[in-house]
């Protein structure tokens, strides 16, 4: 149950459409729901205002099943990590909705699209082209987290001119997650290049002496460009997550928040016409005069340099991005 939801049913109890005792039958399995085999925090998205998220390794088709027949029931969106295609092919014969994204290994059950938030772009980066299966992960997850995201791929330092030719783009986001094996160096040139955060993610990408992905986490850590922030080897999830949060900074309240305000804000209140209402009195057909009205006096308010109203801004500053199935 999402805190949209919870706050509809508190408002229900308050007006008497739904009892207390009905109320608590839904309540009843807040904060997690015990399985047997799982424990599931459907307090996540409540306490963080982030959806949950589970690991898919190590786990049955049956236990993934279970687990998001329950998360549907509680319309809570669902992200399944590290899924091989057998295994996501098995679920998805019992959850028709289960999206599949192979080149991430990610898989998505969502009751509810996920709304655009965030100050900008999150940008996702890789070095070479072996890293794009874990900046997949990144980017399928930041989408998941509600972030606008932008890909730019096979730009490490083999051959820098492919991403120096990118730096307008690089600034224009206001987060950058950066994937590279081998080495791990591109984080480090892109810390040194832009004023925006940059998240490093170290691959297990590499020959021998990179060690499953030691190699370029060492790198990463000893970076000399300051600020760079490092996570786990393969972990673009946990890069898409930090990234989120940073990209919210600042922003004021929760999805949830915003969307009751912007319900409150289209409520008339009591003993006062609704502003559309009010604007389509005022319409008067060519040639008529509105019953009441002095045609002397609204000819007076008429300025002889023409219309002096200015016009009304957007109120909206940033665009609806839609979620885009692949």
């Amino acid at each position: 149950m999402t805190e949209a939801e919870i706050r509809r049913l508190l408002e229900q109890v308050a007006v008497g459409r739904v009892s207390a005792a009905q109320a608590l039958q839904r309540l009843r399995y807040l904060p997690f729901e015990n399985l047997g085999f799982a424990r599931l925090d459907n307090h996540r998205t409540l306490r963080r205002d982030i959806p949950e998220v589970v690991f898919g390794g190590g786990k049955s088709v049956q236990q993934i099943v279970k687990i998001g027949q329950r998360m549907t029931a509680a319309g809570i969106n669902l992200m399944v990590t590290r899924l091989d295609s057998a295994k996501a092919g098995a679920v998805k014969r019992s959850l028709r909705r289960f999206d599949y994204r192979p080149e991430a290994r990610v898989g998505l059950l969502l009751h509810q699209k996920p709304e655009p938030r965030g100050h900008g772009t999150v940008m996702v980066a890789s070095a070479g082209t072996s890293d794009i299966p874990v900046a997949e992960e990144a980017a399928v997850s930041a989408e998941f987290f509600g972030n606008r995201v932008e890909r730019l791929y096979d730009v490490g330092v083999a051959g820098l001119h492919r991403l120096t030719s990118q730096l307008k783009m690089l600034e224009g986001a206001s987060v950058i997650i950066v994937v590279a094996g081998m080495e791990g160096a591109l984080p480090s040139v892109v810390a040194g290049l832009v004023s925006k955060p940059v998240i490093g993610v170290p691959t297990s990408v590499g020959y021998g002496v990179a060690f499953g992905g030691v190699a370029p986490l060492i790198g990463m850590l000893n970076s000399c460009a300051g600020g760079l922030t490092v996570v786990n080897i393969d972990n673009g999830f946990g890069a898409a997550l930090a990234a989120t949060l940073i990209n919210r900074v600042g922003t004021g309240a929760r999805a949830s928040d915003k969307a009751e305000r912007v319900k409150e804000s289209q409520r008339p209140e009591r003993g006062h016409t609704p502003l559309a209402a009010a604007a389509s009195a005022d319409v008067v057909s060519p040639g008529r005069e509105r019953a009441g009205r002095n045609p002397e006096r609204s000819r007076k308010k008429t300025s002889p340099r023409g219309n002096n109203n200015q016009s009304m801004k957007n109120r909206d500053g940033f665009g609806r991005g839609d979620w885009k199935e692949e």
